[in-house]
């Protein structure tokens, strides 16, 4: 039976939908308090980095994270962040314009949006979300100029907002973890409390493989590898093959106690690089040639999105990652043949994020969180969702990319900003993050305000 502040009466709820238009099934499982958004406020910092980072057959030098203040009728404000990344939510903006230029419009996108809010009544952010969403995603279209925007481009946009909101949600109806902000319909999705979740580090195509073998040796064992290189599709596919015979060369001998096997398994990401599907099974046919086939844990999103390729005859788990922008779009995915699904919490929102979890839940298929090299606050926002998914096949644990420490030029400051910076959890030891009971305790403190971004808007009243 549910309690009251997991059910609406009936009649409450049908009267409170007429009036809105919201989505009751949504309505019916969330706490009673209606909460309007009295104002709103934005800000931004540049955080370079520390060599130009590559991927989708481009480079970024710095990256922006969008700062986003609000407040409800009864006083209550949060600051809500957002990584921006133009290269990965729309690769075709990003080459359009220059690097600030692409960046000027995701941030126009998003203080769109904050003002589309401000006045608005919602009863949680996953039904603010889906009103506020196609509204966005319109106004992205006109300012890009660019009818065929990938809708990831706003859902970016919207990270930050959509964190305040849940922020904001949690405070006013008084819950204090992660698992209680998340609405019923939606725990089994995200029900487990792994100990242990595998920390992967990104390398993208300019690390060379001696840093890999040295992340080997200190005991990282599931990395993410960047393949779709520049180039041709036949040089693409040729540094490729390249470089998947030196790394497997180099650390394919390797050992760990993590996995079922005991060997290192590969994830590679193309990024939607491939354009053929015969381009990828040569790739694989040289994988099964040199010994790495069985090593190959993940593909992710090799082919363009448009190009719409049915993927059910490829033997390996292909996942899903720019191309799941929502929910709908994840089904189809699992549909065309995809056997794991990329989150992005810290990408496409934690209300989608959410969303496309269940997608996952209920047709079988298994989920792991992606990074956007995000800042390390946000790095626990997809903590927690990956700490709470269903054991990885093979892993029997969680998986979280988190590639920060590995770009960004200040990224030990970035760390100051964290509530609890000095925590263990926070810190990836021997390859895995160790969430213990703290963790939980305190969500990996994405509840938590953060004194450095609270003081940008330290004019603002607050309660």
């Amino acid at each position: 039976m549910l309690s009251r502040r997991e059910f609406v009466k009936s009649s409450a709820l049908a009267g409170a939908a007429a009036f809105t238009g919201i989505n009751t099934e949504v309505m019916a499982i969330a706490p009673e308090n209606r909460i309007t958004i009295d104002d709103v406020k934005s800000d931004f910092e540049r955080e370079p980095l520390i060599r130009p980072f590559g991927f989708k057959g481009g480079y970024m030098t710095e990256i922006w994270q969008s700062v986003n203040y609000i407040r409800s009728k009864t006083g209550t404000s949060k600051i809500g962040l957002c990584t921006q990344n133009v290269l990965w939510s729309d690769s075709a903006v990003f080459a359009a314009h220059s690097e600030s230029g692409g960046n000027a419009l995701m941030y126009s996108l998003t203080e769109h949006a904050l003002q589309l809010i401000k006045g608005q009544t919602f009863i949680n952010p996953i039904q603010l979300q889906e009103e506020l969403l196609d509204e966005v995603y319109r106004y992205g279209v006109k300012i890009t100029s660019n009818p065929d925007l990938r809708k990831t481009f706003a859902m970016n946009a919207l990270v930050g907002i959509d964190n305040a909101l849940w922020m904001i949600y949690a405070k006013e109806n008084g819950i204090s973890n992660f698992d209680e902000l998340i609405p019923l319909k939606y725990r089994s999705a995200l029900s487990h409390h792994h100990k242990q979740v595998a920390s992967i580090p990104l390398m993208a195509y300019s690390i060379p493989v001696n840093e890999i073998v040295d992340a080997v040796e200190s005991g990282y064992y599931f990395m993410k590898i960047k393949i779709g290189q520049p180039g041709t599709q036949n040089e693409m596919l040729s540094k490729d093959i390249e470089r998947l015979t030196a790394i497997h060369k180099a650390i394919g001998n390797y050992r760990t106690p993590h996995t079922d096997s005991g060997k290192l398994p590969y994830y590679f990401d193309a990024n939607g690089r491939y354009e053929k599907k015969e381009s990828l099974l040569k790739l694989i046919d040289h994988a099964v040639k040199i010994g790495a086939y069985d090593q190959i844990a993940i593909i992710e999103e090799p082919f363009a999105e448009k190009a719409e390729i049915d993927v059910r005859d490829i033997p390996l788990r292909l996942a899903a990652d720019e191309s799941a922008h929502t929910d709908v779009d994840a089904r189809l995915r699992i549909e065309m043949g995809y056997k794991a699904i990329a989150l992005k919490a810290i990408a496409k929102t934690l209300s989608m994020t959410i969303k496309i979890a269940n997608v996952a839940k209920e047709k079988g298929i298994p989920c792991f969180c992606a990074d956007l090299t995000v800042n390390p606050i946000l790095v626990d926002w997809n903590k927690n969702v990956a700490a709470r998914l269903d054991p990885f096949p093979g892993l029997g644990t969680g998986l979280l990319e988190s590639n920060g420490h590995q770009n960004y030029k200040n990224w030990s400051i970035m760390e100051s900003y964290h509530p609890y910076a000095d925590a263990n959890w926070r810190k990836t030891q021997k390859g895995v993050f160790n969430l213990d009971d703290d963790f939980y305790l305190k969500s990996g403190g994405i509840l938590t305000d953060s004194e450095h971004y609270t003081k940008m808007f330290e004019n603002s009243t607050k309660t």
